[in-house]
């Protein structure tokens, strides 16, 4: 399975999934989407969208000093 990174670290919500939801359309079915972030609410949101637009979140990774890695199979 192919991979690509976005990094969100240091952007505010709701950037972080408004990112997201601009690289979506490119992505691949069954690609994987790791995604970087730091905002409070972004596990959430990330969790939102994900039911949203019928995706599955493979794992959340805590990277510290409130650092996430969130894994999106497309």
């Amino acid at each position: 399975m192919e991979s690509r990174v976005l990094n969100a670290l240091g952007l505010k919500c709701p950037q972080p999934i408004l990112k997201l939801a601009v690289m979506s359309p490119d992505m691949k079915p069954g690609e994987i989407l790791e995604v970087l972030g730091d905002c409070p609410t972004f596990e959430k949101d990330a969790r939102v969208w994900a039911e949203r637009m019928k995706k599955v979140i493979l794992s959340v990774k805590d990277e510290g000093a409130g650092k996430l890695r969130i894994q999106i199979q497309f």
